[in-house]
């Protein structure tokens, strides 16, 4: 009796610590379920700080209730305060807070909310065109330069990809894959000014992909897609736009792109 009573205890106290680590789904739910709250982790989802007057406008609410939305969301770990002089920032907590936001962003119905003024209907197309997904690139521009990469076998899906397609198709939405970067794309990357050989040794996944939620394909993530876009607005072939995620590759940097890795990018 004592045996069957103490593997009893030893089954209560396993379900306890399996109750006290488990994510807390429901909360992250809730947190995300405030329009307010929403807008400002999206504004947040290019990586950089921004303050609680420019979050707190994204949201269109006040500073100080912006404020409690974002005390809320750093209580819960997916933001983090930075202190610089008198004014307070915030940033994502991690890379993983923006892969989570983009993934939720593929199965979100679209706003229900008409655009009626041509300042958004522009910001929506540069969202589309070309934005940051937190430390590197999204949009038809991040979906483009992924693409073309594949197609160049600077990158290669490894056979074991679930549902792999024939290597003359593009990656495509709703699908699992698992990509490596080639000898060739070690070669092209590390002379375009990128450190491969960190990248492979740190302790991030060299390459990684998110499901764009405008194109519905993946683009680069990872250590690599990082390094891509850090060494983009290093050479002003990229530069920031007046709204948060929104990034335009400049006549610079669309020249660059085609004499580099020989990809034409419309306007």
């Amino acid at each position: 009796m004592d045996e069957i009573a103490d593997r009893a205890e030893d089954r209560a106290a396993d379900q306890a610590a399996t109750d006290r680590t488990e994510p807390e789904l429901a909360r992250a739910a809730r947190l995300l379920a405030s329009p307010s709250r929403a807008r400002m982790l999206k504004a947040l989802s290019d990586g950089r700080p921004l303050a609680v007057t420019v979050l707190a406008a994204e949201a269109g609410v006040s500073v100080p209730t912006a404020s409690v939305h974002l005390t809320q969301l750093a209580e819960a770990g997916l933001v983090h305060a930075e202190h610089m002089g008198r004014h307070r920032y915030f940033r994502l907590a991690s890379a993983d807070v923006a892969a989570a936001l983009e993934a939720l962003a593929v199965i979100a119905p679209p706003d229900p909310a008409p655009m009626t003024t041509l300042r958004a209907h522009s910001r929506n197309h540069a969202l589309r065109r070309s934005r940051t997904c937190y430390d590197h690139l999204a949009g038809s521009l991040g979906v483009a330069l992924m693409g073309a990469f594949l197609d160049q076998g600077l990158l290669r899906e490894k056979s074991d990809s679930v549902s792999a397609s024939r290597p003359d198709q593009p990656a495509a939405y709703g699908r699992q894959a698992n990509y490596h970067l080639t000898s060739r794309g070690s070669e092209r990357f590390a002379g375009f000014g990128i450190d491969v050989a960190e990248l492979v040794r740190g302790r991030r996944p060299a390459v990684r992909y998110c499901v764009d939620w405008s194109e519905r394909r993946h683009h680069l993530a990872g250590a690599l897609g990082a390094g891509l876009a850090a060494r983009f607005f290093d050479l002003d072939w990229l530069r920031y736009g007046i709204s948060p995620r929104v990034v335009h590759l400049t006549d610079v940097g669309k020249d660059g792109v085609r004499n580099v890795f020989a990809i034409d990018i419309a306007d």
